[in-house]
């Protein structure tokens, strides 16, 4: 092999890895690059949030599934976002998928946003509070009627606020 070769193979290995590396890394935050409401410092986020809760809300983590303690929750209420507070999903809404992970069919108006996810060689809808911009978890289509629509949202980024009256 002379060095010209070597060196075209050594450079073309080490673009290969990183196109590789790229598209497995969790996305860049794509809710970072929006403005909204409600704004902290990167410092700030890190003083209000539990580790796991800034891992999942501002860095787009996942928590692993069946561990969140809002999986089986079953009364009325409304559940919040962890980061602002911002009321995301009724209990109304919410069923179980089967997934390990806290599922609705149905965001509450205005409460959420999307983008998309190219991460993990696959293309998926992210959603995230369309107050804070915090990372919530994703949507997909295979969730049950009147909507089709199965948002799977880390327990993590969650609060219940059960109903005052239930």
């Amino acid at each position: 092999m002379n060095r010209r070769n070597f060196l075209l193979s050594g450079s073309g290995a080490v673009m290969g890895s990183l196109g590789v590396a790229a598209l497995l890394r969790e996305p860049a935050a794509a809710a970072a690059q929006q403005s909204f409401p409600y704004k902290l410092t990167d410092a700030e986020w890190r003083k209000k949030l539990t580790p796991d809760q800034y891992d999942i809300l501002r860095q787009e983590g996942t928590e692993a599934p069946f561990t969140s303690a809002l999986l089986h929750e079953k009364r009325a209420g409304i559940f919040h976002c962890a980061g602002c507070n911002q009321a995301l999903y009724s209990s109304k809404t919410k069923f179980d998928s089967g997934t390990g992970w806290p599922s609705f069919y149905q965001a509450l108006p205005n409460a959420v946003g999307n983008n998309v996810d190219r991460s993990m060689f696959m293309v998926r809808t992210e959603e995230h509070c369309a107050n804070c911009g915090g990372h919530l978890g994703h949507v997909f289509d295979d969730g049950p009627p009147p909507t089709g629509k199965r948002h799977c949202i880390d327990g993590v980024a969650l609060t219940f606020a059960p109903k005052a009256d239930a």
